[in-house]
């Protein structure tokens, strides 16, 4: 779904007439990093590094024992309820990774980028997926079988260690996400995500943030475990209020410090 709104308050329709800043080409989430819902955006893609202290030829090897795939936007890469054979490592493009309810709604734990290992949090093989991970461009991915893993981790100590690390860095990627479903509500949920977008890929005008990236309530809804109905209800009140003005092309946070006030004070 786009963002369709309709300009409706006065001070809407005055920035609406104001002169458009110079804007780059909308970013598509998540953009060069990853995402995901947190109440900061410090430390979001910290686990795309986490294969960085291996020696040249410990990485050779790791690669030697991963099998190149290639995905195309919209395909899956591994499925919930599927089981379970091993690792993918984010060679390039960008991955979103959902788990469906099963009255079939769908939340978005993560978007995952270059780096990333996704397949967790099994690692050795046995059982199944317990959530999905889809392809949103063209990727190039390594599957690491758990055969090979589980060798590598016996005969190649430096990479159980960043394996440790890597597995660390989703650790506190969900409990991010699972403090923020489990004590903010809603609609604080909302407004930090917003205020997020916009620290991420935001352009000032003045002191309003023009949120540069390409955004649909659908996704929206799948970050902040609501529904699309709900968010375009809530943005259309946040118009109303004056605190963003939402266009077919952007979202315009036209008073970051209020959206961030009401984060801090329980919506």
């Amino acid at each position: 779904m786009s963002l369709d709104l309709q300009v409706t308050t006065p001070g809407a329709r005055r920035a609406a007439s104001r002169p458009a800043v110079s804007l780059p080409d909308p970013v598509v989430l998540p953009g060069d990093g990853s995402l995901f819902l947190s109440d900061s955006v410090e430390g979001l893609n910290e686990g795309a590094y986490f294969l960085d202290a291996l020696k040249p030829d410990e990485l050779e090897r790791l690669r030697a024992n991963c099998r190149q795939l290639a995905f195309t936007a919209g395909q899956p890469i591994f499925t919930q309820g599927e089981e379970h054979g091993g690792i993918f490592i984010i060679d390039s493009g960008r991955v979103r990774v959902f788990y469906t309810a099963p009255s079939g709604r769908e939340i978005t734990l993560a978007y995952w980028t270059k780096g990333h290992f996704i397949g967790g949090p099994e690692l050795s093989g046995g059982g199944v997926h317990i959530w999905s991970g889809e392809a949103l461009s063209d990727c190039r991915i390594l599957f690491l079988p758990s055969a090979a893993l589980r060798t590598l981790i016996v005969e190649m100590p430096n990479f159980a260690v960043c394996l440790l690390q890597g597995l660390a860095a989703k650790g506190r990627c969900y409990s991010a996400m699972a403090q923020m479903l489990g004590t903010r509500s809603v609609i604080e949920r909302l407004a930090q995500f917003l205020s997020n977008l916009g620290q991420l890929h935001g352009v000032r005008d003045g002191r309003a943030i023009i949120i540069n990236a390409r955004v649909t309530h659908d996704q929206i809804a799948a970050m902040v475990g609501s529904t699309r109905q709900w968010v375009t209800m809530m943005m259309k009140r946040f118009q109303r209020d004056g605190l963003v003005t939402v266009t077919p092309r952007h979202i315009r946070i036209e008073r970051p410090h209020l959206l961030l006030e009401m984060v801090s004070k329980g919506g």
